[in-house]
């Protein structure tokens, strides 16, 4: 009997939404009688081997990224932390080189990880940013991460091609010598017509320490809502726990099925801004408030770009109030349409 070609999928550790948008490139690697091997390091290596217990995993060196206290700290201290973020790109190509003669791997899927690629294998980086926002050195940093693209054999950017798109000017961009493909939104969820549990589900996510600082913001919001509120603040830790105040239910975080189903059954969605996030509303059809992480670029673009076009109301961390989700009547959300993905030509690159 053949064996079965092995596949490295290897999510950035930054949040959990690299994590998740992986689960169905995953899920469709093993309907496609390929061997995913996981590979990450933190709270995204721990989703994924919640998730697929029966699969390898790997942990890789960690790029340590977190957010400064103060948002417009946010570009100097990656500036500060970028001699780090090179040596732990060296320490990836080092343990890849590894790898791909130990494990015997046939591909790689890189999520964001710059140095998870091998020139002998078919190595595909998939991202939505092909141009990386950074206030008034955007050209540069937009130059540098299409450097690091041309570096792989393919990359895959999980949104529409046309205009109709979740990512906008961040994932199209002209006259690139990069082998594109549109995959269309990835998201682990699918849609149920479930009756309606909760009036609003709060999904917190994203480094510290501003996850934190939205966490806090909220719960003392939250004691003038009314209506059933479910909160998943986020936070991956090895026991589930479950808290119950007033009309709010707590979980420190939930699998896959279970946020499915909170999802399907809740009227509303208040969240940060982060492109999986949106990828998922986008699948189920939600109506979302939007919070971007403050200080980062990208989320209050896509948070901008969302609201213009009547699809989901944002406002600052800073300035949010529980009243500000009435706007929300206003806007007429997100609409599910299904890409049509052929897979079983999309892997045939290895």
């Amino acid at each position: 009997m053949q064996n079965k070609k092995r596949i490295l999928v290897a999510p950035l550790n930054w949040g959990l939404g690299h994590a998740t948008r992986c689960i169905p490139i995953i899920n469709e690697l093993k309907s496609h009688d390929f061997e995913p091997i996981i590979a990450s390091d933190g709270f995204a290596l721990s989703l994924l081997q919640k998730d697929f217990p029966e699969l390898q995993s790997i942990k890789l060196p960690s790029y340590n990224i977190t957010y400064a206290k103060k948002a417009n700290s946010f570009k100097l201290k990656l500036i500060k932390d970028s001699p780090h973020l090179l040596k732990t790109i060296k320490r990836e190509r080092k343990l890849i080189k590894q790898l791909v003669e130990t494990e015997n791997l046939s591909g790689i899927i890189s999520d964001n990880r710059f140095g998870i690629r091998h020139k002998s294998i078919p190595s595909v980086f998939i991202t939505h940013q092909l141009k990386v926002l950074s206030g008034n050195t955007t050209w540069l940093s937009s130059k540098m991460h299409q450097k690091i693209i041309t570096k792989f054999d393919e990359c895959w950017v999980p949104d529409y091609k046309g205009k109709n798109n979740l990512s906008g000017d961040l994932g199209h961009v002209d006259d690139l010598n990069i082998s594109l493909k549109y995959l269309g939104p990835l998201s682990r969820f699918q849609g149920k017509d479930l009756t309606s549990t909760y009036k609003l589900l709060v999904v917190l996510s994203g480094p510290e320490p501003q996850r934190s600082y939205l966490e806090e913001k909220i719960l003392n919001e939250l004691i003038s809502f009314e209506g059933n509120v479910c909160l998943v603040k986020g936070i991956l830790e090895a026991e589930q726990t479950i808290e119950e105040h007033q009309n709010t239910i707590i979980y420190n975080y939930m699998t896959s099925n279970q946020l499915e189903e909170a999802l399907n059954s809740s009227e509303i969605v208040l969240s940060r801004s982060g492109y999986t996030s949106l990828m998922d509303y986008a699948k189920l059809g939600k109506k979302a408030f939007l919070i971007p992480t403050p200080g980062q670029f990208e989320q209050e673009y896509l948070a901008e770009k969302l609201q213009k076009e009547n699809i989901a109301p944002f406002s600052t961390q800073k300035d949010f109030n529980i009243d500000m989700l009435n706007e929300m009547k206003n806007y007429k959300g997100f609409v599910s349409d299904e890409a049509d993905l052929d897979f079983k030509s999309l892997f045939n690159l290895f």
